[in-house]
Formats: structure tokens, C-alpha cells, sequence
């Protein structure tokens, strides 16, 4: 693996993982540092973050993108038109035994099982989802706006009772699709969609004092 690529896979993760936090501040110089890489890569490893959403420029340095309420709407909606489409889709399907996969992904979470792993399995969900559709660009589509919720949504597990709902409907989903209902299945996911949105905006909104004593900027617009 290049320098490049371990370096993108690194921050990603950490800032995925909220290890460095929204509105932190990032610098070549300790990027360098860090991962023992040159310049170059650093800097293209950071460019292809940019263009994740994850970073943005902030004079001649960087800053992890702040968490931002309106965007998360926008997500929200683009979310509904293609994960809607793919379900119907993977719902369409002659075999649909594949889906039993995803089925023992939700199965294996229990009470005792990390919140970093909840998270995952939860972002795998949808993605899985839109993977049997068939259909390459709505799978990768859907990939690419759970990337853009991921921090988002890590703050969202630590409401047990946001998170044992988001189970539910996840299963009742699955069913439906597992049924072979495709009109069941997209209007559960899209309650699911819109609900989600409604509930993590409004945490995130009334939580912004605390993020920010956290260091995490959380922004309206």
C-alpha cells in the first residue's frame, strides 16, 4: 500500500471515529510527523479527503469539516431517492436469499456489544442494502452519503433509545424485503430515512453547547 493510501485510510478512520473531532485543526507538518510519510503523499492523501467531504481548507492549513445541520437535510434527501430505488430493486429480485447476510449482521448485536460495533453494523445496513439492488451506482451512491453521516451518526448511538428504535426498523425493512414486498419495503425505509434525520438534527441541535465544550463544531448552515 502506497504512502498515499495509508495515510488517507489513517485520518479517515480517525476522523470517522471522531478521534480528531469536527473543527479540529489538521497540519502537514504533524501529518508528516505522524505517519512517518513525505509531503507529497500527505497532500494528496489530504486532497482526496477534501473531495469526502471530511476536510476543508482553512488558509494554508486544514480543518476536519464541521458537522452541518443543513447538510445533513440535504443527505437526507438524496438518501431517500437513491436508497429507495435500490431497495425496490434488491425487493424485485427472484433470489433473495442473500439478504439472510444482512439479517445475521443485525442478529449479532446485543447489549453487550461495543458501541463501535453497533455503529458499523448500523452504516453496513444500508450499504449491503444497496449492494444486492445490482445496481453499482446506487450502491456507491449510498456508500458515499453514510461516509458523509458517519460522525454524525456515532454521536446518534450513544440515545439508547434512538438506537434500539433504528434496530427495529432496520428488521422491519429487512422483512419486507425479504418478503418480496417492494412497496413495503421502500415506505419503511423511508420513514426510517426521514425519522432518523428528524431525530439526529434535533439531538445535534440541542446538544451544540455540549459539542462544543467538547471541541466539536457543530454548524447550522
Amino acid at each position: 500500500m502506497s504512502q498515499m493510501h495509508i495515510v488517507e485510510k489513517a485520518l479517515r478512520e480517525m476522523i470517522l471515529g471522531l478521534e480528531v473531532g469536527p473543527g479540529e485543526r489538521l497540519t502537514e507538518r504533524w501529518i508528516e510527523s505522524r505517519f512517518g510519510a513525505s509531503r507529497t503523499p500527505v497532500r494528496a492523501a489530504l486532497l482526496r479527503l477534501e473531495t469526502e467531504g471530511l476536510i476543508c481548507r482553512d488558509g494554508r492549513g486544514w480543518t476536519v469539516s464541521p458537522i452541518n445541520l443543513a447538510e445533513l437535510e440535504q443527505i437526507a434527501v438524496y438518501r431517500e431517492a437513491v436508497e429507495v430505488a435500490a431497495v425496490r430493486l434488491t425487493s424485485a429480485l427472484a433470489d433473495r436469499s442473500a439478504a439472510d447476510v444482512i439479517k445475521a449482521m443485525l442478529d449479532s448485536c446485543d447489549t453487550a456489544t461495543p458501541r463501535e460495533e453497533w455503529h458499523r453494523v448500523g452504516m453496513d445496513f444500508h450499504i449491503e442494502l444497496a449492494r444486492l439492488s445490482g445496481n453499482e451506482f446506487l450502491f456507491r451512491a449510498v456508500r458515499d452519503a453514510m461516509t458523509r453521516l458517519s460522525r454524525a451518526r456515532w454521536l446518534e448511538v450513544r440515545d439508547e433509545a434512538a438506537l434500539g428504535r433504528a434496530w427495529s426498523e432496520h428488521h422491519a425493512i429487512l422483512a419486507a424485503v425479504r418478503a418480496g414486498d417492494a412497496d413495503a419495503a421502500a415506505a419503511r425505509l423511508s420513514a426510517h430515512i426521514a425519522g432518523s434525520r428528524d431525530r439526529l438534527v434535533t439531538s445535534l441541535h440541542n446538544d451544540r453547547r455540549g459539542l462544543r465544550a467538547r471541541g466539536f463544531a457543530v454548524v447550522a448552515a
